[in-house]
């Protein structure tokens, strides 16, 4: 079988006497697309941000296509990595966050190119032209050299996904991509991670989109108070969901 590309056990995460995550246990396989539903605080973005080690775990063991986030094992303990090879390891995954985050005082191409030229020391020919690229991607080849301010929410958010591609990640994270914008811009976001989908991504995707997660997700997590309630095929979860408070949850979203 081949190795999956997130494995949590037992996670667990605190923030002072608040414990946000109770024990996920999860697998993603290479290629698939999971989606994370779930009330407002259930944990969902923390357990986004465990993986990549923005925030760090406090019991349990998370691996990211089969190597430890953030951590060696060596004699049964664990080990922290030093920052070097940890954001090495993050710069494989990438992540995009609800607010677009962009430099404001860079283009759209300089946003993209930033992180392979610094962090990958890439030829600046090179992370130009696949930056150029994944703007035509996302439907913005036009808009290369226009700053923030002068995109639209969709427009800044794709600028970000591509961004986030441009490192070449085998990993996409998904924290509400579209829960910021306009509802007439939703849709054009959710085209781009549509054909990412479609092109064999793997990806965890956060959400409140039922129809994204219906469509275009192999495997649906309901979240609820920091621990998984439900899990399944998209389609059963949310149409014929066996937990009531899966139930009670989709009536108010449906």
């Amino acid at each position: 079988m081949a190795t999956p590309m997130v494995r949590a056990e037992a996670v667990h995460k605190n923030f002072g006497r608040n414990e946000v995550l109770r024990g996920i246990d999860i697998e993603v396989a290479p290629r698939e697309v999971m989606c994370i539903i779930g009330p407002s605080g259930s944990g969902k973005s923390t357990f986004l941000r465990c993986i990549n080690h923005l925030e760090k775990i406090d019991a349990g063991r998370l691996w990211v296509d089969g190597e430890l986030v953030g951590y060696r094992e060596h004699g049964g303990r664990l080990h922290e990595l030093p920052d070097r090879e940890v954001c090495h390891k993050r710069s494989e995954i990438g992540m995009v966050f609800q607010g677009f985050n962009l430099f404001p005082h860079m283009t759209a191409l300089e946003n993209v190119i930033e992180a392979p030229i610094k962090v990958k020391k890439e030829a600046a020919a090179v992370a130009t032209e696949r930056g150029r690229a994944l703007l035509d991607r996302v439907g913005l080849g036009d808009r290369l050299d226009a700053h923030p301010r002068q995109l639209s929410g969709g427009q800044q958010q794709r600028v970000a996904i591509a961004r986030a591609l441009a490192m070449q990640p085998k990993l996409m994270l998904f924290d509400e991509p579209t829960s910021a914008l306009d509802p007439e811009l939703v849709g054009d976001v959710l085209n781009v991670m549509r054909d990412l989908a479609h092109e064999g991504m793997t990806m965890i995707v956060v959400t409140h989109e039922m129809g994204f997660a219906r469509e275009v997700g192999d495997s649906l997590v309901f979240m609820d108070s920091g621990v998984i309630v439900e899990a399944g095929n998209p389609r059963d979860v949310i149409g014929n969901p066996q937990e009531q408070r899966t139930k009670d949850f989709l009536s108010k979203v449906l």
